[in-house]
């Protein structure tokens, strides 16, 4: 099971950090990757990290200004989100699998119920 938090409002510029919590199973071995969703479009892939932490990989909408990270002591995955922009605004989703997922969604066989973005310019 995975848990998204950290979610919330806040002005064009800002930041905020999304954590995703794993339970119920050993999360170390599992790529984990970040989605999001805004109202009335596809859901769109964000980041996402391998195992190991040796390797990530970002959306082009989000390069320079995300950064996802783990702690796989804690079974936990973040995304740190700086210079937020209004079309930031989304539902933000963690998804995790065992496959070579990168950024295609149907890959992901985990997902958590997601936690809402929301930034006001």
């Amino acid at each position: 099971q995975l848990k998204e938090s950290g979610g919330g409002l806040v002005q064009a510029g800002g930041s905020l950090r999304l954590s995703c919590a794993a339970s119920g199973r050993t999360f170390s071995s599992y790529i984990v990757g970040w989605f999001r969703q805004a109202p009335g479009k596809e859901r769109e892939f964000v980041a996402r990290i391998s195992w190991s932490s040796s390797n990530t990989y970002y959306a082009d909408s989000v390069k320079g200004r995300f950064t996802i990270s783990r702690d796989n002591a804690k079974n936990t995955v973040y995304l740190q989100m700086n210079s937020l922009k209004p079309e930031d605004t989304a539902v933000y989703y963690c998804a995790a699998t065992l496959r070579l997922a990168d950024s295609v969604r149907f890959l992901y066989d985990y997902w958590g119920q997601g936690t809402q973005v929301t930034v006001s310019s």
